[in-house]
């Protein structure tokens, strides 16, 4: 993938961010995301157990919900949650709406970031990143601008710097906008005080969101909306 500028995303960036070469950015964070999700694992091992068990018994298997996502250099791996929506479908046999199949428990996990946690087995694997931008459905990545698909250039993360700026409530143009920010950042020498930055807040806003639910999903949605693109942003060059 050539990465070429495209003025037209935002006029407050226009230039689009090289990958990250520093020392930390290329050796160092590998294995401090390694060290770090094995001993989260070994830590939040009951929390596993019990989410398992209350996931098994209210909404039956398979426990935990697999989906294709785009990761470091749109290389597709699966990523792994806990599942918070039940099968159901309309009369047509179509799913229903993800509005109609999130449970009260789903919404529970969701809004304590619990149906997260087993993604810290991809981090362990090396598809994922403690920090980074969270991981997109692999259909979105002709649909972003040369800015926009430097995303790709990291592992995808747990968190990540557009998450402290809102989660799902930062609409999409900002929040593309704020991963290539990271990526930006993060090739600059303190990169790892970056990290450090987004997962202190990160555990701040676990606890807000887990409070209060805003940011949880988007305005009137019970997730995301899908994204459908930036105008413009069809040529990144080949």
């Amino acid at each position: 993938m050539s990465a070429q500028p495209d003025s037209q995303l935002d006029p407050r960036h226009r230039d689009v961010p090289s990958r990250p070469t520093s020392l930390y950015a290329t050796l160092l964070k590998r294995g401090f995301d390694f060290a770090a999700a094995a001993a989260l694992i070994v830590v939040l091992l009951p929390v596993y157990l019990l989410v398992w068990l209350c996931v098994a018994i209210l909404m039956g298997r398979p426990v935990l919900f697999r989906d294709r996502r785009a990761g470091l250099d749109g290389q597709p791996f699966t990523v792994l949650k806990f599942r918070s929506m039940r099968d159901a479908a309309g009369a047509d046999g179509e799913p229903l709406p993800d509005a109609q199949r999130l449970t009260a428990f789903g919404r529970l996990l969701r809004r304590t970031s619990l149906d997260e946690l087993p993604q810290l087995l991809c981090v362990v694997q090396g598809s994922m990143s403690i920090v980074g931008p969270r991981p997109l459905p692999e259909r979105y990545v002709p649909r972003y601008s040369a800015r926009q698909a430097t995303r790709l250039f990291v592992r995808p993360g747990l968190t990540g710097w557009a998450q402290t700026h809102g989660r799902n409530a930062v609409g999409w143009e900002d929040r593309l906008s704020l991963d290539a920010d990271y990526v930006e950042r993060l090739g600059r020498p303190l990169g790892i005080l970056l990290d450090a930055r987004i997962v202190a807040a990160t555990i701040g806003l676990v606890l807000y969101q887990a409070i209060t639910g805003r940011g949880v999903a988007a305005p009137g949605e019970a997730t995301m909306q899908e994204f459908l693109g930036t105008e413009g942003a069809g040529d990144r060059g080949a």
